[in-house]
């Protein structure tokens, strides 16, 4: 009798370091760090294709993305963008990467067959996350110059609504069925809650002091916020778009992450120089991962490998 092999997945987790130019690998079995990989100056925002073979990472110190082949686990290209790169997001089928230019309040379009800019969008003051909903059409910017959200048509590359936020808007994220965008106001404390089918704010739910990123669950139950200033994580029942648990982490927690099957929220602890992972069932910290000191871990991904 001819059996086929059970297939095994891994899980492994990139975390980009401004401290040292570095983005670190964990094994998320392990959650032990494994890998440093040497990109540009002050690599900032990462994002993976679709089929995971490559991440690419804004080097927001001097005006490049750094193309990881994943691998290798090597820095294969490096592409020159039109101003200080923040943040990116790549599109559900794999072809474009749209990355917010801070210091010229645009958005580069980027072919990924080609490594090249093919589009420019003006958007807001300051752009400053970017994402891209489940379907593709639409690609969501917050504008921490302006206090808004710019929707960029991805068909058109035109900008088709503007929409009017809290103070300073950081992150972003999109519901899995697309029907809200969760956007965190760094200096209003709180999260706006957009409807993706009429482009308004529907709701506002305050949270910890200066919410920086956000990530909502594979099964769109609930949104986790990192709170930089007050060192905690909000956990947001989407529901009800109330706050229903906070969990206490590192010092300055900035990026995170779900793991693919929503069991685990990886958190980046910028001056901690560590990560925690949240245990998603109990909202408790079950385990701390060290990053080299002075490396100032500010975002992470998080991908399946086979």
């Amino acid at each position: 009798m001819i059996t086929t092999p059970s297939i095994i997945y891994s899980v492994l987790a990139y975390v980009a370091n401004p401290g040292n130019n570095t983005v670190s690998i964990i094994d998320i079995e392990t959650n032990l760090m494994t890998y440093n990989i040497l990109v540009r100056s002050i690599p900032y925002r990462l994002a993976i294709t679709p089929d995971g073979m490559r991440i690419y990472v804004t080097n927001y110190g001097d005006l490049t993305i750094s193309v990881i082949d994943t691998i290798a686990n090597a820095v294969t290209a490096t592409i020159f963008t039109e101003g200080n790169p923040s943040g990116l997001a790549i599109t559900p089928d794999g072809t474009h990467i749209y990355v917010t230019n801070e210091d010229n309040n645009t958005i580069s379009v980027i072919d990924i067959a080609t490594n090249t800019v093919i589009a420019t969008v003006y958007v807001g003051t300051t752009p400053n996350e970017v994402a891209i909903t489940p379907d593709g059409k639409y690609t969501y910017v917050t504008n921490a110059g302006s206090d808004d959200v710019s929707v960029i048509n991805t068909n058109t590359n035109k900008v088709i609504s503007t929409i009017s936020v809290g103070y300073k808007p950081s992150g972003v994220a999109i519901t899995p069925d697309g029907n809200h965008a969760y956007v965190t106001n760094k200096f209003s404390d709180n999260v706006s809650v957009i409807n993706t089918a009429i482009n308004k704010v529907i709701s506002t739910i305050f949270v910890g002091y200066k919410p920086s990123g956000i990530v909502i669950t594979p099964d769109g139950m609930y949104a986790y916020v990192t709170n930089s200033g007050s060192n905690n994580i909000s956990v947001i029942t989407t529901a009800t778009n109330t706050v229903t648990a906070t969990v206490s982490v590192g010092d300055a927690p900035s990026g995170i992450a779900v793991t693919p099957n929503g069991t685990h929220v990886y958190v980046t602890n910028e001056f901690s120089d560590n990560v925690s992972v949240i245990n998603t069932a109990t909202n408790t910290v079950t385990s701390t991962i060290d990053i080299e000191s002075d490396s100032f871990p500010i975002r992470i991904l998080i991908k399946k490998v086979m």
